[in-house]
């Protein structure tokens, strides 16, 4: 065990772990984050995914101990009052059926936005495409994305 000093989601926090944990197992059992979901657990369904400092990490396979920079979930983009641009289209549009998939896919749209504030369709299926989406709402997915570059 060792404590460890992390900033999740813009908040300071200290966790009593063996830094060989999974950064996944943190975020849902010690900081009761419910939006990155153990989906696979081998880096392919995108379920996991997280942003630590401004890259995309499989929280299902980094250790805590690895975690050098701040980490984002879907919890941190905005607030049920101030919702992210992209959380908005989302809804907007339906994007989502049983959502299981939606905290990764919107962490990784969050990094394609930011790095690309105007993407091209095939800029966002190609940014997309480590995510499993089991409910076939690839399009809406797609087009919501989109609509939160151009209203952003």
């Amino acid at each position: 065990m060792k404590t460890l000093n992390l900033i999740v989601n813009r908040r300071e926090v200290s966790v009593a772990i063996d830094p060989k944990t999974p950064l996944l197992d943190v975020l849902r059992n010690e900081l009761d984050l419910a939006s990155p979901r153990f989906g696979c657990g081998e880096e392919q369904c995108g379920a996991c995914r997280v942003k630590v400092g401004s890259h995309l990490m499989y929280a299902c396979t980094t250790t805590v101990g690895e975690v050098q920079d701040a980490v984002t979930t879907v919890e941190g983009l905005g607030t049920l009052e101030t919702p992210h641009p992209l959380q908005q289209a989302f809804m907007d549009l339906n994007a989502g059926q049983c959502g299981y998939c939606l905290s990764g896919i919107l962490v990784t749209a969050s990094a394609l936005l930011n790095a690309n504030p105007a993407p091209s369709r095939s800029d966002v299926m190609a940014a997309l495409d480590a995510h499993l989406c089991r409910c076939g709402a690839h399009n809406r997915i797609i087009n919501a994305l989109l609509k939160a570059a151009e209203e952003s």
